[in-house]
C-alpha cells in the first residue's frame, strides 16, 4: 500500500510538532510539504524560582499538545480538509534536562536550555573531556543534579530532552534524533553515537561524587537515531492524545536547531544557516569534527549526523534597532515607519560607513569573552560622517564582524564555506544580504521555497521517514535538495566591497581588543 494514502484512498500528509520555550505549535502539510493548517497552545515557567533558574512541568507540554491538536483540527475542519497523517515529526527546545524513573514517570520539573545553574560543571567537563561543553548541555546539568540533588539523581532511570520526552509519551520508547542527542552529550563522528571514551571519563568523575552510587550515564541516555531511521510509532496513549491511528510512524525527535536547519533545506557541508534577530546564530555544516576548544564555537549534529559548528552572538540586531529608534527621523516616527525611512539610508551608506567603527555590546557576549553589556559605542564621528545611515550600518557591521570571529576560526581549520542561507528578521530588508556577502566573502541566499521554522523542519523529517519506509534510497542531503522551489534571492560578493570591508574588519579587531579597557573605564 502507498504510505502516502490512507485506507479511504485520500492523500495523507505530515504532522510537525514543535515544543518551544513559550509554547507548542503543530502544523499539518500535504505530501508536497505545503502547510494546510496549524494550531498552538502556551505554557509557563515554574513560578517563584531564583534568577537564572528556568523550569517547566513536562505534563504541561502534553496538555499543550492536546490543545494544539484540537486547534489544528478546527482549522482544518473549517477548510474541509481531513487530518490523514502518514508520519509525524517532533522538534523541541534543546539541552533540557528531563528526568524519569524506572516506570517512565517524570521526576518533576525539567530544567531548560536557558537555566544557568551549571556553569561550573560545564567548565570542569570541558577541561576534563577535551571538548567544548557549553553550560546548557544536558550532561552538565545532570552533573549539577548529582552534586546538588543526589536523591533525585539516584532515582533517575532515564534522562532526555523536551522533544525526547514528547516522543516517549507518544511511542513508549526512549529514542532521540542525533542532533538533539548531541546537545545532551558529545557524539563520536566515527560511530555516530555517544562518545564512549568520554562517557567512561564522565562516569569516573561521577563515581567520586558524594551521595552515590549513581547510574552510568550511558544507561540513562536515549537511543540515538538519524534522519530516516525508526523514531518509533504511536502506541495507544500517543494515539489517544493525537487522535490518530496506533502505529503511525514517527521520525526521530529532533532539537529545534537541527529541525530549523531542515526547515531551511540545509544539509550539505559548506552551507551555513545564518539567522539574524535579537541574537544571531550561524550553524555551519562541516565535513569533519572540530579540533580543539573555542569559547566562540559550540558543536552538535545535523539530523543525518554531519557535524554542525554553531557560532552564537547575543548582541544581534538590537544595537542597530536601537540606533533606528534613537534617530527617529522627522516624520518617520518609531517602529516599522522608522525602519522604512532609515533602511534606504543604511543601504546607500558607503561600505566603510564613512570611517565609523562600532561596538554593539549592549549585553554580555560569552563567545567573545565580554562579561557584561555597557560598552556599545560608535567611534570616529565627524561633521562629514555623522549620518543616520552610517551609524546604523556601522552597528550592523559590528555585529557581522563579531559573528565572523567564530566563523574565521572554522575557516582556519579548513572547513568549507560555500553558501550562507540567510533567515530571520534581517530578511525583511533583503538587500542587507549584500553586506553579509561582502563581509564574509561568501555568496548569500534567501530561499523562497522553504518555510523557515522548526515545526516545518519537523514535518520535513516526517516526510523523509515516510519516504524511507516507502523504499526511497536517497540520502538526507539529496532529499532536502529535492524540496527547493521558487526563485531564491542571491547576493554575490563584490570584489571592491570585499577589499574595503577587509580593511574595516582589521580596524574593528583592534577596537575589539580594547573592549576590556573600555569596560574598566565604564566602571
Amino acid at each position: 500500500m502507498d504510505p502516502m494514502r490512507n485506507s479511504a484512498g485520500s492523500t495523507s500528509g505530515f504532522l510537525g510538532i514543535d515544543a518551544g520555550t513559550q509554547g507548542l505549535s503543530v502544523i499539518f502539510t500535504d505530501h508536497h510539504l505545503k502547510i494546510l493548517g496549524s494550531g498552538g497552545a502556551g505554557y509557563e515557567m515554574v513560578p517563584g524560582l531564583l534568577p537564572e533558574c528556568y523550569e517547566q512541568i513536562p505534563g504541561d507540554w502534553e496538555r499543550a499538545l492536546g490543545l494544539a491538536m484540537a486547534a489544528l483540527r478546527k482549522d482544518l475542519a473549517a477548510q474541509g480538509i481531513p487530518l490523514a497523517v502518514a508520519a509525524i515529526g517532533i522538534s523541541g527546545q534543546m539541552h533540557g534536562e528531563v528526568l524519569a524513573d524506572a516506570s517512565g514517570e517524570s521526576l518533576g520539573p525539567a530544567r531548560l536550555w536557558c537555566d544557568g545553574r551549571n556553569e561550573t560543571e560545564a567548565a570542569e567537563l570541558t577541561e576534563r573531556l577535551g571538548v567544548k561543553m557549553p553550560k546548557r548541555i544536558t550532561s552538565a546539568r545532570f552533573l549539577w543534579t548529582i552534586r546538588h540533588r543526589p536523591d533525585l539523581a539516584r532515582r533517575t532511570a532515564h534522562l532526555t530532552t523536551p522533544a525526547g520526552w514528547i516522543a516517549k509519551r507518544l511511542t513508549g520508547q526512549w529514542r532521540l534524533g542525533i542532533g538533539d542527542a548531541a546537545g545532551m552529550f558529545p557524539i563520536d563522528q566515527a560511530t555516530l553515537d555517544y562518545d564512549q571514551t568520554r562517557l567512561a571519563d564522565y562516569d569516573r568523575l561521577v563515581a567520586i561524587q558524594p551521595g552515590g552510587p549513581f547510574p552510568p550515564l550511558a544507561d540513562l541516555l536515549p537511543r540515538v537515531a538519524k534522519a530516516g531511521e525508526d523514531g518509533g510509532a504511536l502506541d495507544s496513549h500517543g494515539a489517544a492524545l493525537l487522535g490518530l491511528p496506533v502505529g503511525t510512524p514517527l521520525a526521530p525527535a529532533e532539537g529545534d536547531q537541527p529541525a530549523a536547519l531542515a526547515g531551511s533545506l540545509i544539509g550539505t557541508a559548506g552551507q551555513v544557516s545564518m539567522s539574524f534577530g535579537t541574537s544571531v546564530v550561524a550553524n555551519s555544516v562541516g565535513d569533519r569534527a572540530f579540533q580543539g576548544i573555542s569559547r566562540a564555537v559550540d558543536h552538535f549534529c545535523a539530523p543525518d549526523g554531519k557535524p554542525i559548528n554553531m557560532v552564537w552572538i547575543r548582541n544581534g540586531t538590537t544595537p542597530m534597532n536601537t540606533v533606528v529608534g534613537m534617530f527617529g527621523l522627522a516624520g518617520a516616527g518609531t517602529g516599522s515607519h522608522a525602519f522604512e525611512t532609515l533602511m534606504p539610508l543604511v543601504l546607500a551608506a558607503p561600505d566603510d560607513c564613512g570611517g565609523l567603527l562600532a561596538l554593539p555590546f549592549m549585553d554580555d557576549e560569552p563567545g567573545l569573552g565580554v562579561q557584561r553589556g555597557g560598552t556599545a559605542l560608535v567611534m570616529g564621528l565627524s561633521d562629514r560622517n555623522a549620518t543616520p545611515g552610517n551609524v546604523a550600518r556601522a552597528m550592523l557591521l559590528a555585529t557581522i564582524f563579531n559573528l565572523r570571529h567564530g566563523s574565521d576560526l572554522l575557516a582556519a581549520q579548513g572547513y568549507p564555506r560555500t553558501e550562507i542561507i540567510l533567515s530571520g528578521g534581517l530578511t525583511k530588508t533583503p538587500a542587507l544580504g549584500q553586506i553579509i556577502a561582502d563581509a564574509f566573502h561568501t555568496p548569500v541566499t534567501i530561499l523562497s521555497g522553504a518555510a523557515e521554522g522548526s515545526a516545518w523542519g519537523a514535518a520535513l523529517l516526517a516526510a523523509y521517514r515516510a519516504a524511507v519506509l516507502a523504499g526511497d534510497s536517497r540520502d538526507w542531503a539529496t532529499f532536502l535538495d529535492s524540496h527547493h522551489s521558487g526563485q531564491p534571492t542571491r547576493f554575490l560578493p563584490r570584489p571592491a566591497a570585499v577589499k574595503t570591508l577587509a580593511a574595516v574588519h582589521s580596524r574593528h579587531q583592534k577596537l575589539l581588543a580594547a573592549q576590556a579597557a573600555l569596560d574598566a573605564a565604564a566602571g
